[in-house]
């Protein structure tokens, strides 16, 4: 049985917040519109809203590269209000 990260354990995550914000600043409508710009699938962003999966580093940098905002912004944005970065076992997300 896999173990809830602790980022979806978190009261306060909150990927839509942050997702939405993102598609106001680049004027889209749609998650496929986004998911395009982020040059992910849908079925990735769809997981991340549904808490399914967690907004993990290369999302985060894929985030900040569409945006030109801060990792700590956008992990604000999303509620993470973690005092360190979480990295995952091997440097895999």
């Amino acid at each position: 049985m896999a173990t809830k990260s602790p980022l979806l354990a978190m009261p306060s995550y909150d990927p839509d917040a942050l997702l939405n914000h993102v598609m106001v600043l680049l004027k889209l409508r749609t998650d496929a519109e986004l998911a395009k710009a982020l040059g992910v699938s849908p079925p990735a962003l769809s997981k991340v809203r549904h808490r399914r999966m967690e907004v993990g580093a290369s999302m985060l940098i894929r985030l900040h590269e569409a945006t030109d905002l801060s990792i700590r912004e956008l992990r604000n944005r999303m509620g993470d209000t973690a005092k360190r970065y979480r990295m995952p076992a091997g440097g895999q997300d």
